[in-house]
C-alpha cells in the first residue's frame, strides 16, 4: 500500500484518514497486514510496525524514528498534551501500550510493558517486560522494570548489544516479510 494511504485497505496493513490528517509512511517502511494507522501518523525510512498493531494518532501525533520496529499487537496512542515519539531504531516488544511517550534514539520497551503519559525513556534504557511505567517518569540507562517500574539494574554487555543490534535485524525481517507478501 503506498504512503498516501487514503483509508485504503492493502497488502500492508490499513491507513485511515482522522478528520484532516492522514498516516504518512516511508516507501520502504513496512507496515504489516493487519496493522491500523489512524490520523496524524508518520513511519520513517526502514521502519517497521508489525502485525495486528494500532497506531492512533486522534488528539495529537505519533512519529515512529528511521529503523524503529513496533512488535505485534502494540498500541500506540497519544494524549491532548503529550504526543508519541520514538526516535531512531527503537524498539518496542509484542502487546505493549505506549501513550503519549517520548522514546529517545535506541530505547526499548519490552512485551505487555505499558509506559503511560509524559514519559521519556532514554537512549539505552530497557523497561522490562510487563512493568509499568506511571505517568511522568524518566527512565535513565539500564532496565526498569515490576509494578510501579523501578530501576533494576545495568544494561549486561550482551544487552547492549542487542539493543544496538535488534534494529537492523528487524530491519531485514521487515523486507523479507513485505517480499514474501508481495510476491
Amino acid at each position: 500500500m503506498g504512503a498516501d494511504g487514503g483509508g485504503r485497505r492493502g497488502v500492508m496493513g490499513q491507513l485511515l484518514p482522522y478528520l484532516d490528517k492522514t498516516p504518512k509512511v516511508a516507501p520502504d517502511a513496512f507496515i504489516a497486514p493487519g496493522a491500523i494507522l489512524v490520523g496524524d501518523v508518520e513511519v520513517g525510512p526502514g521502519a517497521s510496525i508489525w502485525y495486528n498493531c494500532v497506531l492512533r494518532g486522534d488528539v495529537n501525533y505519533i512519529r515512529v524514528g528511521e529503523g524503529s520496529n513496533i512488535q505485534d499487537g502494540s498500541v500506540i496512542h497519544v494524549d491532548r498534551t503529550y504526543p508519541t515519539i520514538i526516535k531512531k531504531h527503537c524498539l518496542i516488544g509484542h502487546l505493549a501500550i505506549v501513550h503519549g511517550v517520548t522514546m529517545e534514539d535506541g530505547s526499548f520497551v519490552g512485551m505487555k510493558a505499558c509506559v503511560m503519559d509524559g514519559c521519556v525513556i532514554e537512549s539505552g534504557a530497557m523497561v522490562a517486560a510487563g512493568a509499568l511505567v506511571p505517568p511522568g517518569r524518566r527512565v535513565t540507562p539500564g532496565v526498569w522494570g515490576g509494578l510501579p517500574a523501578k530501576f533494576l539494574r545495568e544494561l549486561k554487555p550482551e544487552e547492549t548489544f542487542n539493543l544496538s543490534d535488534s534494529p537492523r535485524r528487524y530491519m531485514q525481517y521487515a523486507q523479507e516479510h513485505k517480499k514474501s507478501i508481495e510476491g
